[in-house]
């Protein structure tokens, strides 16, 4: 039977040491700040685009990683006969996905392309679990099927506190109706069905806290959690109050804080953050 390779493109926000222990290829995206190209996690890192953002004279660019950056990626994993499934971002933000597709049609590897309708930590659910089971030398059926049954068992929340970067950057500008970032106005977005949804809008940071208090309600009613993430732009506080909250109804439970991905801290802007975790996908 022929190896399997997972590939992700780089908004999974995977760490280094989960790309080593799971035997994952990234595909990096590009971002360029004041005329400058960076590439993610080769020449920037999380944290200095964070510091780099906080000075630029313009919204940072993100760009999806070139058609020939898939092609060469996957023509090479597949020189050994290994198939490859390779995981993308949600389309709503980014059509990183439609390239992997195109690159996918060029590739002579046997390629197959995923929208995992996330990105940042709950895309990487979905990525570790398919790894995991490649390594065992499960068949493509059964890990797609993982990964659809992971990504149908996770929850993404995220506070958005400034809104001139989202707005900026027009990823919701169907959805927002008549939001300005003029007015202290706070949001929250809920990833869902591979959508931005508004799950809760008013003035000052009680408008978040409030529905976060709903969120560690349900977390509280959900057994079998397997995994919960939190990333964030520089919301040291608000991350603070999250870790509290889930101490308290997790007490044993690991939970991994990062500095989000560059595409994501583009668009959240400055003290965005979100909650992310999955539930056993077997039940």
């Amino acid at each position: 039977m022929a190896k399997i390779k997972i590939v992700a493109d780089s908004s999974a926000g995977l760490t280094d040491q989960q790309i080593q222990d799971y035997n994952i290829t990234i595909i990096p995206l590009t971002v360029m700040i004041d005329d400058t190209i960076y590439v993610e996690r080769e020449s920037i890192t999380n944290q200095e685009f964070i510091d780099k953002m906080k000075t630029s004279k313009t919204l940072p660019k993100t760009s999806q990683p070139p058609l020939g950056k898939f092609v060469e990626t996957f023509d090479k994993l597949g020189e050994d006969g290994s198939s490859v499934i390779c995981f993308n971002m949600l389309a709503a933000i980014s059509g990183t996905v439609h390239t992997a597709e195109q690159a996918a049609q060029l590739s002579k590897t046997d390629v197959t392309v995923v929208d995992t309708q996330y990105t940042d930590q709950a895309m990487a659910f979905q990525v570790i679990e398919a790894a995991k089971l490649a390594a065992e030398g499960a068949d493509k059926q059964a890990i797609l099927d993982r990964a659809v049954a992971v990504r149908d068992h996770t929850k993404l929340f995220m506070g958005v506190v400034t809104l001139e970067n989202i707005l900026k950057g027009g990823r919701l500008s169907r959805a927002a109706g008549m939001l300005t970032s003029l007015l202290n106005i706070k949001i929250v977005l809920q990833v869902t069905g591979g959508e931005l949804k508004i799950r809760a809008k008013g003035r000052g940071m009680k408008t978040i806290d409030r529905y976060f208090d709903k969120v560690y309600e349900q977390i509280k009613q959900t057994p079998d959690i397997v995994s919960i993430g939190i990333s964030h732009v520089e919301a040291f506080e608000s991350i603070d109050k999250i870790q509290g909250h889930l101490h308290e109804i997790l007490p044993d439970k690991n939970v991994l804080v990062r500095e989000t991905v560059p595409i994501i801290a583009t668009h959240g802007g400055p003290g965005a953050f979100a909650l992310m975790y999955y539930t056993d996908p077997t039940k």
